[in-house]
């Protein structure tokens, strides 16, 4: 048995949110309190009832780009999907792709955009150690301008109902995001909208924002047989001086620093890596795994994960391993809805 093990769990089909709920907040909360051991259930809209003026709420502003590319293969003509990840310096795209039978550098790739045309042509270079492409787009245009025109939203592969691109673009963004460059939605930040915005800054929880671009390993499955054999891959992110000097306050204040987010939660921690929450700019790599110790982040709000994932592995980190382990089944039981598309947690 390897250590993965103890963060796999049974979850029914049925369960997987293929749906957003018309309206963001109606969403269910589980409310976990680590120092009582207690599980209570209320709503997202409520969240103010469980933060007091001192707290401060922490958001990720990052912005979903149309990442996902549909296209062929111009040796075959056979059907090609892939999915942007990043523009390098050298102006290539980093992409991954799936198709029938084996790819091999040096073909070329035609991808149709949103009006079914053909448009832009990517030629293979070499593969990554990842298992994705390096690719040279035949475009002069910077990336972000050419996705939104051939691109779709990228929604999760777990997500199987009939897609909807108007509405997928309202509904997998946040109503804060504001930062292009994430290839998937910090998933806890959806739940959140603008009159709930305005409710909490009425009750005087004042919030802050990070950006951190979500990149797709944060989301895949650990496949080491331990945790401290995972190599996570690095993606970059900001806190800026006028959010960090206003989380410090809190602390000093003796008040709560929320994550809403994982993806915040690695900001901050990166940020506070060296005992203080501080400005910073650039990639982290930071893996949260059992014997970390938190200096940023007093309490969580966060969806429930994917087995085997290092999102679970923070969660159960952060919470307390049988507590967390506990709430997923009640939340099972309870017949919440998980993943991106789901309910939320939040973790006192």
């Amino acid at each position: 048995m390897s250590e993965l093990d103890n963060y796999a769990y049974e979850l029914p089909r049925e369960l997987i949110a293929q749906q957003p709920l018309p309206k963001r907040s109606d969403a269910r909360l589980m409310v976990v309190d680590r120092r009582l051991g207690t599980i209570m259930h209320s709503h997202v809209r409520d969240v103010g009832e469980f933060l007091t003026p001192k707290d401060r709420i922490v958001f990720n502003d990052t912005r979903v780009v149309p990442a996902r590319l549909l296209g062929s293969r111009q040796r075959t003509g056979g059907r090609w999907e892939g999915l942007f990840l990043r523009e390098d310096e050298h102006g290539h795209w980093w992409i991954l792709g799936k198709t029938r039978g084996k790819l091999a550098a040096g073909e070329t790739i035609q991808i149709t955009n949103s009006q079914k045309q053909e448009d832009v042509i990517l030629h293979l270079v070499a593969r990554l150690p990842d298992g994705g492409w390096l690719a040279r787009p035949e475009t002069s245009e910077p990336a972000l301008q050419a996705l939104h025109r051939v691109g779709h939203v990228p929604l999760p592969r777990y997500i199987q109902a009939p897609r909807n691109e108007k509405k997928d673009q309202e509904r997998y963004q946040t109503v804060f995001a504001r930062t292009p460059g994430a290839v998937a939605a910090p998933t806890a930040g959806l739940h959140f909208t603008k009159d709930l915005l305005r409710q909490l800054e009425q009750g005087g929880i004042r919030h802050h924002f990070v950006t951190l671009h979500v990149g797709l390993d944060t989301f895949r499955p650990v496949k080491a047989a331990r945790l401290e054999e995972h190599q996570m891959h690095s993606e970059w992110c900001e806190l800026a001086e006028e959010a960090a000097h206003g989380l410090r306050e809190c602390k000093a204040e003796h008040g709560r620093v929320v994550a809403v987010g994982t993806t915040v939660m690695r900001v901050l921690e990166t940020a506070a890596s060296r005992g203080e929450i501080r400005a910073w700019q650039g990639a982290t790599d930071l893996f949260i795994r059992p014997g970390f110790t938190f200096r940023a982040v007093d309490s969580l709000l966060t969806n429930f994960h994917l087995p085997r994932t290092t999102l679970l592995v923070l969660v159960r980190t952060f919470g307390g391993d049988e507590l967390i382990q506990k709430a997923y089944q009640e939340a099972i039981r309870q017949r919440y809805r998980f993943f991106s598309y789901g309910d939320a947690m939040l973790i006192l």
